[in-house]
């Protein structure tokens, strides 16, 4: 009851406008499995993303923003539902029932050649080292299994829910010392992943937002993207391989080097073993620190948009 007083007051605050009538945290469910995942409720309303005091540039200008409504992941996405995706052997062996034309003809990752997880285990942990064309895709077999919009969140989108209506360097605080309450560091993790949603969330019911495993966001990296940056929902088109966002750290990370607001890039380095020719277009062999979490827009794009997002060509690597 108290949770949902408080995101019914937050909603008063930044959408007294807007219908949320139906816009409540719930659970999606994987249709013919027992995998699902849980989402919250991130209201619409404006905040200033980027910080004036930082000692990195590309954090700056602070400029406002405003974000529509959508939900997003409670936690990041675990191995038991990304190996449903990734093995559609494995799919079928889970399910109980059979799966679709659509879902059978969607192409998948290839399998590793080696282990993802880097013998760090998969039970109730992270999944990682995807891509971001294989994060979309990820998300492109929830909408079929689901009927579901799902994507990656913008980074503005990112920052503003892990903000969630603060303006410090974390948001609880600035103290690094009080992020072990709420992260998988460098000084806690003991070097691996960890299950997911041991630490306290941020207020607006998100875990391991900092730290444990870095997150996908859907934008291109751009070092001076702040200063010519939209007011409404900005997003930075993907238009090269690299760089691209990714936000949050991991547990490879010291608590000085998370914040809501760095900005951290893909590397191609991380494709460095991977002897295919070009390089993977699924697979970072060398990012066990990299995951995703998903959102769901509160109001979605048109099936031409949906179909546009998920259909989009991947780049061909070095």
């Amino acid at each position: 009851m108290i949770k949902k007083a408080l995101f019914l007051l937050v909603f008063t605050f930044y959408g007294m406008f807007s219908d949320y009538s139906n816009f409540e945290p719930y659970t999606q469910k994987i249709p013919g499995t027992e995998a699902q995942f849980d989402l919250v409720p991130i209201p619409e309303g404006s905040y200033r993303m980027g910080s004036e005091t930082s000692p990195f540039p590309d954090e700056k200008p602070a400029h406002t923003v405003q974000i529509d409504a959508f939900w997003m992941g409670t936690h990041e996405i675990t191995w038991d539902i990304f190996e449903l995706f990734l093995d559609k052997n494995y799919e079928l062996a889970m399910t109980e029932e059979p799966i679709t034309e659509l879902v059978d003809g969607l192409t998948r990752p290839s399998i590793p050649y080696l282990d993802m997880t880097f013998g760090m285990g998969k039970e109730g942990k992270p999944a990682i080292g995807m891509t971001q064309y294989g994060a979309i895709q990820f998300c492109h077999w929830l909408y079929l299994k689901t009927g579901i919009f799902y994507r990656l969140p913008t980074e503005a989108e990112w920052e503003y829910a892990a903000k969630a209506g603060t303006q410090s360097t974390y948001f609880f605080g600035d103290d690094p010392e009080l992020l072990a309450e709420y992260a998988w560091t460098a000084e806690n993790s003991e070097e691996s992943t960890q299950k997911i949603g041991q630490k306290k969330p941020n207020p607006w019911g998100l875990y391991d937002i900092y730290g444990n495993v870095m997150e996908w966001t859907s934008d291109q990296y751009d070092p001076d993207f702040y200063q010519k940056s939209s007011n409404e929902n900005p997003k930075n088109p993907a238009l090269e391989l690299y760089p691209r966002v990714i936000r949050g750290g991991s547990f490879k990370h010291s608590a000085e080097e998370i914040s809501s607001t760095k900005r951290y890039i893909s590397d191609p380095k991380w494709k460095q073993i991977d002897p295919q020719i070009p390089k993977s277009q699924w697979w970072f062999p060398e990012a066990p620190f990299l995951g995703l979490r998903v959102v769901r827009p509160l109001m979605p794009p048109s099936p031409e948009e949906i179909k546009a997002y998920y259909t989009q060509a991947p780049i061909a690597d070095y």
